[in-house]
């Protein structure tokens, strides 16, 4: 799956989740960046990632996070093996 398409699936999900789509996909993101972004619709965020990409995540690969640009990585790198 390319980047882009990765992309855009975390794009929906995340705006499904905190209900609006305020805000701009870069790799430099981080959830303090969008509203309604907090500790709790960030699991939600993580457990729809996991269900629509068909992906399992570890809580370290969760805990090492630090923007959306390491999100699209780790879930490529998930799609890709």
């Amino acid at each position: 799956m390319e980047r882009t398409a990765i992309i855009e699936r975390i794009r929906t999900i995340v705006t499904n989740v905190v209900g609006h789509g305020n805000f701009e996909m870069r790799d430099d993101l981080v959830a303090a960046d969008v509203a309604g972004w907090d500790s709790l619709t960030h699991m939600t965020i993580i457990t729809q990632l996991e269900a629509g990409f068909g992906v399992r995540f570890k809580l370290r690969e969760v805990n090492k996070l630090k923007n959306m640009g390491s999100l699209v990585e780790l879930v490529a790198s998930k799609v890709a093996s």
